[in-house]
């Protein structure tokens, strides 16, 4: 799975100690770019890369889904296992929601007088 976006969050370092040995995880916030953001948890274990450098940063991280059910709950992780930064010039800001409509829809409709005035047809 592939996502883009800025990381506007790093949560805090969370470590322990395993039967297999000690281990990392950091997880991080990113916001997608999309008309409609939004916002995805992903965690990187045991310091693959540090992410507390890239806040505030356009990335593009490649991550793993996985899913696992415990005493009757299901719990999903999205594990990143590769992280790009992309140049500023590449990352675009938001944009306005008539960017979205495609150009045949942008044209002007006028009626003429006698027909199918449609502003006489409101339901209230």
């Amino acid at each position: 799975m592939e996502l883009s976006g800025k990381i506007i969050q790093v949560l805090p370092l969370q470590q322990g100690q395993s039967s297999k040995g000690p281990w990392q995880k950091q997880d991080f916030i990113i916001e997608t770019q999309d008309q409609y953001p939004r916002k995805i948890c992903i965690a990187v274990w045991n310091n693959k890369f540090t992410v507390a450098e890239l806040e505030g940063s356009i990335v593009n991280v490649h991550a793993d889904a996985e899913s696992r059910e415990y005493n009757g709950k299901w719990y999903t992780d999205i594990k990143a296992w590769k992280i790009e930064k992309l140049q500023q010039e590449q990352s675009s800001p938001i944009k306005s929601t008539n960017d979205f409509i495609p150009n045949t829809a942008k044209t002007d409709i006028q009626f003429e007088k006698g027909t199918d005035d449609l502003s006489d047809d409101l339901p209230f």
